[in-house]
């Protein structure tokens, strides 16, 4: 079957991080318009489906509330199109010229993506890199930062701005396998002073946050003193309204503290998953990461990429259920 009827919000959570891209459509069996655009909807679906790149659901917004409201649709039908499980785009009424022409237009870029990663290892798709697995019924939320919110103190001038950590693109001490400067611009951060970063990360919206992904690539072929060190004890803050100097988070218990063991860097992507205790990260809007040390004696930190894995919240309650496209009486 071309579309994928879904049941429950895991499995909804399960598709996002398994295809690349996946169309949903929000509908109630009381819709007239919802009726009259499914032709259309099952063809476009039936052409276009691709196992784990292209995927079409139908959502019954009477029977799947929480996602109906996780995703703040009010009226029916709604098409959400999702690329690496993030919104892209949304259509609302049943327009099946817009919804054929946005959803034609990102398979065919998915499909050229597809051709150049093909090309060659070396091959940038543009597509969102990730640097370990992303939990079941979660999916990558970085997208919900603020980025002109962001603060980092104690940063080196010379590596990069907060917001790069924050890229979708694959780390360049990965391309450059391991040897760090290669790249001719830094694309990571490093610490100055010392070795401590205290990062201050606001969010467009109110967060779950499941676990933390961070990736640090220090260069592998130097025996010099200054060669930063991966990060290992790390104590996280949320829900702060700025960034904490370092003599104030010495005063003020964490949420969490966490200690990242050698053990837990992926050899591959340099990357090491911080579990967080859900029950105490519901109703995020900020977080604050103090990189307390690091794995050895330098006086050097380097951080290359974090992603926030877990779920966004609603950015508005849901109303009255509305169905476009018919008028009262109709």
């Amino acid at each position: 079957m071309s579309v994928v009827e879904i049941s429950s919000k895991e499995q909804f959570s399960s598709l996002l991080t398994s295809s690349r891209l996946v169309v949903a459509d929000f509908y109630a069996d009381w819709c007239g318009p919802c009726k009259a655009i499914a032709p259309a909807y099952n063809s476009l679906a039936t052409q276009l489906s691709r196992p784990n790149h292209i995927t079409f659901t139908k959502i019954n917004v009477d029977h799947q509330q929480d996602l109906a409201k996780a995703y703040g649709v009010t009226a029916m039908p709604t098409f959400i199109v999702f690329k690496n499980g993030r919104v892209n785009q949304t259509v609302k009424g049943a327009n099946p010229a817009q919804l054929n022409q946005i959803v034609q237009k990102l398979a065919s870029e998915a499909s050229q993506s597809d051709d150049a990663a093909g090309a060659g290892e070396g091959s940038s798709s543009g597509e969102l890199w990730l640097g370990g697995a992303v939990a079941k019924g979660y999916s990558d939320i970085t997208d919900q930062i603020d980025v002109k919110g962001l603060e980092l103190l104690n940063r080196d001038t010379d590596t990069a701005e907060p917001r790069a950590i924050f890229g979708a693109s694959k780390p360049s001490g990965l391309a450059a396998k391991g040897k760090g400067k290669a790249s001719s611009q830094a694309d990571w951060t490093e610490s100055d002073t010392d070795e401590q970063l205290m990062l201050y990360i606001p969010f467009n919206s109110t967060l779950k946050v499941h676990s933390l992904q961070i990736t640090s690539l220090p260069p592998t072929d130097t025996d010099d003193d200054e060669t930063p060190m991966r990060p290992r004890n790390l104590h996280i803050y949320k829900n702060t309204s700025h960034v904490l100097g370092f003599d104030e988070a010495d005063g003020i218990p964490p949420v969490q503290k966490v200690e990242i063991q050698s053990g837990d860097w992926d050899a591959k992507t340099g990357t090491a998953t911080v579990t967080l205790r859900f029950v105490n990260f519901q109703n995020v809007t900020s977080l604050v990461l103090f990189f307390v040390d690091g794995d050895g004696d330098s006086e050097k930190l380097r951080v290359d990429r974090i992603r926030v894995i877990g779920e966004a919240g609603a950015n508005r309650t849901m109303g009255k259920l509305e169905k476009i496209g018919d008028e009262p009486g109709e």
